[in-house]
């Protein structure tokens, strides 16, 4: 049974930084790129960032390139977003994704496992 568990989300004051973490289990990360995925209050699920099942290249959403950072330890099983600067407008429910490819995807139909998010709230 694949489980993706997210987790560091939290009450932030913007201009603060929080960690996500996402562990895997159940399946070997190192064969899949791994998304981060954020949904606002009555908004569409957007993607946040990407990296790829090596680690060798990232992808990130206009509006958090430069504040956010997306990372992988492989050997754990684990996948991080550093968040940065934060804004009140990067409140969300954020949750990991793996895709169903080693590469760079930026459709969310091209994720296979998906994990319970985490909540991020920053006040302003």
């Amino acid at each position: 049974q694949v489980l993706l568990v997210a987790s560091g989300g939290g009450l932030v004051q913007a201009g603060g930084s929080l960690r996500l973490f996402c562990e895997a289990s159940g399946l070997t990360t190192s064969s899949y790129a791994m998304g981060w995925f954020r949904r606002a209050p009555g908004k569409e699920r957007e993607l946040v960032a990407v990296i790829t099942a090596s680690g060798g290249s990232t992808v990130y959403a206009d509006s958090v390139r430069g504040r956010f950072t997306i990372s992988r330890d492989n050997a754990k099983n684990t996948v991080y977003l550093q968040m940065n600067s934060l804004k009140p407008e990067d409140t969300a429910v954020y949750s990991c994704a793996a895709a169903d490819t080693a590469g760079i995807v930026t459709r969310t139909n091209a994720y296979r496992y998906w994990g319970q998010g985490t909540q991020v709230t920053v006040s302003s």
